[in-house]
């Protein structure tokens, strides 16, 4: 079975399935190779259940057109979304910018500047409403504290079954 090691200043190891269906053992700097083998033997139950749901979720690649359709939506869109929802909560913010992030799908600096990727086009409106709210939420607080989720919980009470299908929705690599 193949997979990719990341060693570090941890002090255990963990498996991890990518988005791309990548199999990654994040371990200790002082784990040999044998070892690292052994825990990726004891776990081969884990990555036969999980393996596959993750690769079920993974759309091909997009196309430049599809990519540029998506930019163009975003562009057109969240900027708007942003300004609805920012004047619903009553928060402000500085911009909003489109980016090509892969794996987050939005951020908020601590000055005000919220990011989205243009991926994030690729999900239902419910889920796109989620982030848009998580990253004003943040305007409150730069955290994911308990305050922050009832920050998002005034506006979304639903929010838990918008992450569940964020989480289970297929997307493009």
């Amino acid at each position: 079975m193949e997979y990719r090691v990341i060693r570090s200043d941890r002090r255990s190891m963990a498996l991890e399935i990518t988005a791309e269906g990548e199999l990654l053992v994040r371990s200790p700097r002082r784990a040999t190779d044998r070892e690292i083998d052994g825990f990726v033997l004891a776990h081969t139950a884990w990555i036969e259940k999980h393996l596959p749901a993750v690769l079920a979720r993974r759309r091909p690649p997009l196309t430049a057109e599809a990519e540029r359709a998506l930019r163009d939506r975003a562009r057109a869109d969240l900027p708007a979304r942003t300004a609805l929802w920012a004047k619903r909560m009553g928060i402000e913010y500085t911009d909003v910018a489109i980016t090509s992030a892969r794996h987050r799908f939005g951020s908020c600096s601590s000055k005000g500047k919220i990011c989205y990727s243009f991926r994030l086009m690729e999900f239902p409106e419910a889920v796109i409403d989620y982030v848009v709210v998580h990253e004003l939420a943040h305007r409150r607080q730069m955290n994911h504290s308990r305050r922050f989720y009832e920050i998002v919980e005034r506006y979304l009470p639903d929010y838990r079954d918008r992450v569940a299908l964020m989480r289970t929705f297929p997307r493009s690599l």
